[in-house]
């Protein structure tokens, strides 16, 4: 693959509800798009970071300046990429930055899929035509609010539901989803709100039988998650802790988590994520793929992922109009009854991002030749 240029663009899109999380509310999500273009394909990717560094020490601004300066001249610095793995390799001296990395990555798979004429999926070694996906809600005012909202995406087809909570709104909100919707596949996202002090907490939540527990400790830990999970019979789940394959091995031998929540963003693209895929594999740990409110560009990556083997649990992969008014690729990106998103079999990542509405959402562009 001989590059020719890479286009990055500042985009704002307007979410259709606010979304809360344990550390704030977002209205609208910043994001990246990267466009690495050859003579005669482009590959998409996206930056996920948000526009503050809440989830993680990246925001926009930093990933711009990142990608700009540091990690296109690397790119530049090949004359030819042969295969897309050589990219993180390309980084590898990059400290951190994962989100920025992750946007050149997954575009150059995008990049090569096309040039193969293969599917990112089939390029990645996916073995589904399927995937499951479920739904994320944010924090919510009531129990009795969270029961209606619930009810409205069980409506809908999504089968598995994952319950943002925090201190004060956790025990109650979850008993209520438990006691209105039965056996439903349910389960808590913490985003590092709680301590070991919690412990008690934590052991009331094993009787609502969740299929897992999302970060419930620090951020960056793996010790006390590690003696969390040894007090309790529901499943830990690790997410912000993981930014590499190193992370992974060293959660596994420490038996911090039962499962692995990979977001293609946060540990700085598809290769790495394959890499962790793979390990967990191994030592027989499912994973499945989180979000980051993403648009269809990055969602599509991930759904790419997703058909890998070891993806045993419904990711955070929603359709389209779970978010945005109006998604930035087509055709839109759609679930069936049972909650199923069909893998794209064509070219690249399979969809095709809509020129006047990338246009229409940027507000900063920038062309950097090779």
């Amino acid at each position: 693959m001989k590059i020719t240029k890479v286009v990055l663009r500042k985009m704002k899109m307007d979410l259709k509800v606010p979304f809360v999380v344990s550390f704030g509310a977002l209205k609208d999500k910043h994001f990246m798009a990267v466009e690495v273009h050859t003579k005669d394909h482009v590959g998409y990717g996206d930056c996920s970071a948000f526009s503050h560094p809440y989830y993680n020490e990246e925001t926009i601004s930093t990933a711009w300046h990142i990608i700009q300066d540091f990690l296109v001249p690397l790119l530049f610095s090949k004359e030819e990429i042969s295969r897309p793995e050589e990219v993180s390799e390309l980084f590898s001296h990059i400290r951190r930055n994962k989100m920025a990395k992750a946007a050149l990555d997954c575009a150059i798979w995008d990049l090569y899929a096309k040039e193969n004429n293969i599917s990112v999926a089939r390029a990645l070694g996916g073995t589904r035509d399927k995937i499951e996906t479920g739904i994320s809600i944010g924090i919510q005012e009531s129990p009795d609010d969270l029961v209606r909202v619930v009810e409205n995406f069980m409506g809908e087809g999504y089968r598995r539901v994952k319950v943002k909570i925090e201190p004060g709104r956790d025990i109650k909100y979850l008993e209520a989803v438990r006691k209105r919707f039965g056996n439903i596949m349910l389960m808590a996202d913490a985003n590092s709100a709680y301590t070991l002090k919690d412990i008690d907490l934590f052991k009331e939540l094993d009787h609502l039988d969740l299929i897992m527990i999302e970060q419930p400790l620090s951020h960056d830990d793996i010790v006390d998650h590690a003696k969390l999970q040894g007090a309790l019979k529901t499943r830990i789940c690790l997410d912000e802790s993981i930014h590499s394959v190193d992370d992974a091995r060293h959660a596994i031998e420490l038996g911090s988590a039962r499962t692995i929540n990979i977001k293609v963003a946060r540990v700085g693209g598809l290769t790495e994520a394959r890499k962790i895929h793979d390990l967990c594999a191994s030592h027989d740990i499912p994973v499945w793929c989180g979000g980051m409110l993403d648009t269809g560009i990055a969602r599509a990556h991930n759904v790419a992922i997703a058909s890998l083997p070891n993806y045993r649990f419904p990711g955070d992969v929603p359709a389209s109009d779970r978010y945005w008014h109006q998604d930035v690729i087509s055709p839109a990106m759609t679930i069936d009854r049972n909650a199923m998103i069909q893998v794209p079999d064509k070219p690249g990542i399979g969809f095709e991002p809509v020129p006047g509405l990338m246009e229409a959402f940027s507000y900063e562009r920038k062309e950097i030749l090779h």
